[in-house]
């Protein structure tokens, strides 16, 4: 699943010992101006010019960025720098461009699967294969924009445009409409190429629900790289529940009858196909005999002569790696990963398909997320080390080089790499230490774009060559006096680090920030969590304004990194196998009781915030310790995971259906009578992610065991439930809340 919190971490630069020592006391600044809620909400961005969607034309000419409207954060226009003239120019005008319709539902809960679904204008573009034209999707339509301004619109209708694309060579437009793939040439009709079908649970050319919401899969088709064939996916939605989906608006209430796989419950049927851009020649992929997988991704050999297919069963306790004769659909197994014992596959985009035929591959297998080079049916690992790589940047074929992430100098600040192919040896590090980095590449590995922020840096973004010089800033975003967060600066806290022990002894890495402290007092505690798997908070980049602004209403603001966590190995990260809602809760006391010795913290002030799988969190620390937390604050809560879907929670809790004791330790409403602490509940009413059943379910438990709690619902609000008024309203909620519940002394 990927439950997202809506603080991001903040971070320093130098690490400190466990258990550190009090933050010094300093005297207030005078010369800045307070950071407000209203501010953090308002545009343009404190964050600054952060871009999005940064590429590199074919050609090499344009570098361009999706970048955010001054007066409108949400606002994206497409920018492009002339690597020849020098200049920066806006290629697309999406408030010229765009007509403002509404989008198709379709189409939004694909962005929600995306977590885009609060972005406007442009939010995705391709280039053409010549670099002389973008595909820009807008508003449900899809335009050829030419450099120069000449602009031709592709389709205008009714109906939406999803997953828009060009092929590798540039000579067809494909897209997904009515449920059909549709191709043709660019600047020509397009037709259906996938066949009519008689029942409406059949979609071809998409993604199902659970591939795009878990398995970081959004697309359903693949062209080959020569243009000669197509990869599509066919799925049949027939053996998948039917549940109400309410969305609560404000003036009317809508209801979905959304086919949605929850756990123990039938997958939808998945099949894949190859065919000619024209439909013709349509060929079945051998995907075995066992119908109940998951299609966890597709890619063509270089060459085009070979399509390879990931399949993952349903226990995601193994992964096939299928080589498919394209012209045939038949299928044998390359090689196979199977997860350690009590643990799972985690799948991956970390993995490229070379033009000799090998394949550099991530995988777990030593226990550490690492690289490794399959060739000839041998292996040869790349990386080694108790660190992990985070992501493979790209290949440099021609030079023979890796590129990557990972967390070799430090798990709160990855740094970029570059390692031999054929000689792996001592990575060589391409960043500069003090930052937290990201890095990708063009498709030929020859330029790196690395993203990179400190606790005093806001996001910056900059071309690289092999060597890792930068070679232009995409986006310095310098904190100069233009810049949004500047006014604020001088009042801006830096976070402090420690560590401390797990009750096995596993050690957590927390994060602080404090208000400017006066000797003698104890400061209240805002004490946020996420918690759940395949998630790090606590990191050295960038943490935004909200924290600060917290911060400056005279909390200390804490988080800590339970086990459980992501980028910490295989057996940190699988200590919640079978077991959500202990361990993690288990090592949130741990910070709790840290913060309670601290001479400066007013233990009996502490206040507990999560969102999502943190909401969830936040119910399982009230019932498991009362009178620890002075309050709790639980948003978009899981409360009943049997109402989660399938491939995020079988991941974890297994079967519902044979291992049911599992699902009721995990659940928040068995002990929800035990909540004894003040407790503010948060859900947006047309939540499609945690619906908002889970909030009604423990409701009832609540006042059916007459536990006294507050709640305040935001209807027409999906699970993001922000925005520059409603932000403001949420967080002054909280803060009311919080007043009530821990005033000050």
């Amino acid at each position: 699943m990927r439950l997202l919190t809506l603080l991001l971490a903040a971070t320093c630069l130098v690490p400190l010992p466990a258990h550190a020592d009090a933050p010094p006391v300093t005297e207030a600044p005078q010369a800045a101006a307070p950071l407000t809620i209203e501010r953090v909400f308002a545009s343009p961005s404190l964050n600054g010019a952060v871009p999005r969607g940064v590429k590199l034309s074919p050609d090499g000419r344009w570098l361009t960025v999706l970048r955010a409207r001054a007066d409108d954060r949400e606002r994206y226009d497409l920018w492009g720098f002339d690597r020849k003239s020098g200049k920066w120019s806006m290629l697309v005008d999406s408030t010229a461009l765009g007509s403002g319709r509404e989008l198709s539902e379709a189409e939004k809960m694909q962005r929600e699967r995306q977590r885009i679904g609060d972005l406007k204008g442009v939010v995705s573009y391709d280039w053409t294969a010549d670099s002389t034209a973008t595909l820009v999707p807008l508003d449900g339509d899809l335009f050829l924009v030419r450099l120069g301004g000449k602009t031709e619109r592709l389709t205008q209708t009714s109906e939406a445009e999803l997953n828009p694309a060009l092929s590798p060579k540039g000579a067809y437009v494909s897209f997904v409409r009515d449920q059909r793939l549709w191709a043709g040439k660019v600047g020509g009709e397009a037709a259906p190429v996938s066949p009519a079908e008689t029942s409406d649970t059949v979609h071809w050319g998409e993604a199902e629900f659970v591939a795009q919401e878990e398995m970081a899969r959004t697309t359903g088709y693949w062209w080959a790289p020569d243009d000669s064939r197509i990869a599509v996916q066919r799925f049949d939605d027939a053996p998948v529940g039917i549940v109400t989906r309410t969305a609560i608006g404000a003036e009317s209430t809508k209801t979905f009858q959304q086919r949605y796989p929850v756990a123990g419950s039938p997958n939808s049927l998945v099949s894949l196909f190859v065919m000619k851009p024209d439909g013709s020649a349509r060929v079945q992929v051998d995907l075995g005999p066992d119908p109940d997988i998951y299609l966890a991704r597709v890619n063509w050999a270089p060459d085009g002569k070979t399509l390879y297919v990931q399949r993952q069963n349903r226990a995601q306790s193994r992964l096939d790696m299928l080589s498919v004769d394209p012209a045939t659909g038949a299928a044998r197994v390359l090689f196979t990963e199977q997860a350690a014992p009590g643990s799972w596959i985690n799948l991956s985009d970390s993995y490229r398909f070379l033009k000799d035929g090998s394949l550099v591959w991530w995988s777990e297998r030593d226990g550490f997320g690492h690289l490794y080079r399959y060739r000839g049916g041998e292996w040869q690992q790349q990386t080694k080390g108790d660190w992990v790589v985070t992501a493979l940047a790209g290949v440099d074929e021609k030079a023979g080089r890796l590129y990557f992430t990972a967390t070799r100098d430090g798990v709160l600040a990855p740094q970029v790499y570059a390692l031999d192919l054929a000689r792996p040896g001592t990575p060589k590090l391409l960043t500069e230490p003090g930052y937290a980095h990201a890095a990708s590449m063009d498709k030929a590995g020859q330029t790196l774009l690395i993203s990179r922020s400190s606790p005093s840096q806001p996001p910056q973004v900059y071309a690289a060559d092999g060597n890792g010089k930068r070679i232009a800033w995409v986006e310095e975003n310098k904190l100069d006096a233009a810049h949004p967060y500047t006014p604020y600066l001088a009042r801006h806290r830096a976070p402090t680090f420690g560590t401390i022990k797990a009750a096995d002894g596993t050690e957590l890495h927390w994060k602080m920030i404090t208000p400017v402290m006066e000797p003698g007092k104890r400061y209240p505690v805002f004490f946020q969590h996420y918690g759940g798997p395949h998630a790090q908070t606590v990191t050295r980049g960038w943490g935004g304004g909200l924290a600060q602004a917290i911060v400056a209403r005279g909390f200390i603001y804490f988080e800590i990194d339970n086990r459980g966590s992501a980028n910490r190995g295989v057996k940190f990260e699988s200590a919640l196998n079978r077991a959500m809602g202990s361990v993690e809760v288990e090592d949130q006391k741990a910070g709790a009781l840290f913060l309670k010795g601290q001479p400066y913290v007013d233990g009996s002030r502490i206040a507990t915030y999560g969102w999502s799988y943190g909401g969830y969190m936040t119910l399982k620390m009230l019932e498991a310790d009362p009178g620890l937390y002075a309050a709790g604050i639980a948003g978009a809560p899981v409360t009943k995971w049997e109402l989660y879907d399938t491939h995020y929670t079988e991941r974890y809790l297994g079967d519902p259906g044979k291992e049911p004791q599992v699902y009721a330790a995990s659940d928040a409403l068995g002990d929800a009578a035990k909540i004894k602490d003040p407790l503010l509940l948060v859900h947006g009413m047309a939540d499609d992610n945690v619906v908002f059943e889970n909030s009604s379910m423990l409701i009832a438990k609540l006042q059916g065991e007459a536990v006294p709690f507050e709640m305040m619902l935001y209807p027409g609000y999906t699970h993001r439930v922000s925005g520059p008024k409603i932000g403001v309203h949420l967080w002054e909620t909280i803060f009311a809340f919080l007043d009530k519940a821990m005033p000050a002394k």
